[in-house]
């Protein structure tokens, strides 16, 4: 809870530390005397937005420092996530503004961010001001409140497990069908490479040896007779191998008498071997060549295709295959995305009948809850002086979102006779604050913040109704701490802790004073609140009997 307070140099508060007990805490003062700056000095620690101008005249900044105790496991878990370190279950926060606007926030001294302030703060403290009772004319809301009367947070919890699930689901279907119109014109593109390479059954570096294969077919026929030819030289008619025979002949009777022409006839002996070794090697190739024309039109007509390849897709024959392997595989993988968006549809389908059903238990737990708020909330009025208000929660089926498929409305008929209609059209200013309350009493307890504070909750509201709101903000108090600010001298008496805010001229500055009133302070100023300035001795009498109701409690 909120223990202490100290505020410094913040508008005409030039200084004060303002103590705070468990139960209720009730300000009051005269009109201007400072109450709302209390309120903004505790919004400034919570991480809302200030400005430079609350900050004292002639100062160079205003602190304000708050002390919670009693901190309750949520709180210090989170804590623990962010690293902030505490003590005795107990926090300080602290808030400085500077008077040129710029701002630092501390947790136990650590500098902490606006957001982090936020959050530490609306785990600590719930504060209802009189703009909150808008909160009760936005429909919208009433869902959260509703949510925030039960205490069976499984239903939503597991529902929105669900529905997020679907939205994942949903999501990625969304981005494969978009890419859908891209995929089938790459796979038509990949399916003609496919086609163009395929059936060629390449292999790499296949165009060179078909390019010697196809020059060595187109030139076997020209081979062939130059080979006979050759042959004819070597052993045909006056060919070499006589020339040398008759040479042999001429110089053979000789080679016994001269040594030199002796090794001139052998040497001519092995060309004439060598010739006829030559020749029969020319007629063995001359047989193996083949003019096969049907093969020199297959080679060509197979190294034209590839070659067109080559120049369409810009690459060599290892490319080519590259390029065919690289769109099989990409085929593949589009083919296989098709089969996941088939699979999604079904997951979706599936998913989709899940959170329906989820949806279902939802609803039917808040038409329970739905009863159970209404009798409460009645309950909570009729004591709160509107004894013929009837409220019922207006519960229909909507479209289904993350927060279900219920669409809530809270009606009321405040006056016998009358339909209920939604709050918006009928409800007054007194008892939109009435309303609050109630709402506020049934939750309170259920959402484990430990301190409320509730700002001018007495607005359009006197008499007995503003007895019966005290009445009920001092319940409030036997669970929780409540600090409240009132102008009402039925509220105040109720107090367990009573602050009195005075605006005070110290030389030529005005300051605002708090001050923590005994008994027969708070005499003094329950009588002032009932009777104006200097009130009658029967005025102080009054006061005192009235304080003497609830201190004996």
């Amino acid at each position: 809870m909120l223990r202490e307070i100290y505020i410094k140099n913040l508008a005409v508060i030039k200084e004060a530390t303002i103590p705070l007990t468990e139960n209720l805490n009730i300000f009051t003062g005269e009109t201007g005397a400072g109450k709302s700056i209390f309120i903004n000095g505790i919004n400034a620690v919570l991480g809302q937005r200030s400005s430079k101008d609350i900050v004292r005249t002639g100062c160079n900044k205003a602190v304000i420092t708050a002390l919670f105790t009693e901190l309750d496991r949520e709180i210090i878990a989170r804590l623990d996530e962010l690293g902030i370190s505490h003590d005795n279950n107990e926090i300080t926060v602290t808030r400085e503004i500077s008077a040129d606007g710029r701002s630092i926030a501390r947790i136990n001294q650590r500098v902490a961010s606006a957001s982090m302030l936020k959050e530490i703060g609306g785990m600590l403290i719930n504060i209802h001001g009189q703009h909150d009772n808008q909160v009760l004319m936005d429909s919208e809301k009433h869902l959260q409140i509703l949510d925030d009367f039960g205490t069976d947070g499984t239903f939503l919890e597991n529902y929105r497990g669900a529905f997020r699930e679907l939205q994942q689901t949903a999501k990625k279907l969304n981005e494969l069908k978009k890419s859908e119109h891209f995929k089938a014109e790459r796979t038509i593109y990949l399916n003609s490479i496919i086609d163009d390479i395929g059936e060629l059954e390449l292999s790499e570096n296949e165009d060179e040896t078909l390019e010697k294969e196809y020059e060595t077919a187109k030139n076997a026929e020209k081979m062939i007779i130059a080979i006979k030819n050759a042959i004819q030289g070597v052993s045909g008619e006056d060919n070499a191998n006589d020339m040398i025979a008759s040479a042999e002949n001429e110089i053979m009777r000789y080679t016994e008498n001269s040594d030199e022409l002796n090794a001139l006839y052998e040497r001519l002996s092995a060309v004439e071997i060598e010739l006829a070794d030559i020749s029969s090697e020319l007629e063995n190739l001359a047989d193996r060549i083949e003019l096969d024309g049907q093969m020199l039109e297959y080679l060509g007509t197979r190294l034209n295709t590839i070659n067109k390849l080559k120049k369409k897709y810009l690459t060599d024959c290892a490319g080519l295959v590259k390029l065919y392997d690289d769109a099989c595989m990409e085929v593949t993988r589009l083919e296989s995305s098709s089969a996941e968006i088939a699979e999604l549809n079904k997951m979706k389908e599936t998913l989709l009948h899940k959170v329906t059903e989820r949806a279902k238990e939802l609803f039917d737990y808040r038409e329970e809850t739905g009863r159970k708020f209404a009798e409460r909330v009645t309950a909570e009025l009729e004591f709160l002086n509107m004894p013929d208000v009837v409220i019922i929660v207006r519960h229909e089926k909507g479209k289904l979102t993350v927060n279900g498929m219920d669409n809530i409305e809270f009606l009321i008929s405040a006056n016998k006779g009358e339909l209920p209609k939604p709050i918006s059209k009928i409800a007054s200013g007194g008892e939109l604050s009435r309303i609050m309350l109630a709402l506020k009493s049934v939750i309170a307890g259920r959402d484990g913040i430990p301190t409320m504070i509730f700002d001018e909750i007495d607005t359009g509201v006197s008499g007995k109704a503003a007895q019966k709101i005290g009445i009920k903000l001092r319940e409030i108090g036997k669970i929780r701490q409540v600090i409240c600010v009132t102008h009402l001298s039925q509220i105040a008496v109720m107090a367990n802790n009573h602050l009195m805010i005075e605006k005070q001229t110290v030389g030529d500055r005005t300051e605002t004073n708090v001050t923590q009133l005994d008994f027969e302070g708070r005499v003094a100023e329950i009588a002032r609140i009932m009777g104006g300035e200097n009130p009658s001795q029967l005025m102080l009498n009054t006061a005192r009997e009235e304080l003497k109701k609830y201190t004996m409690e």
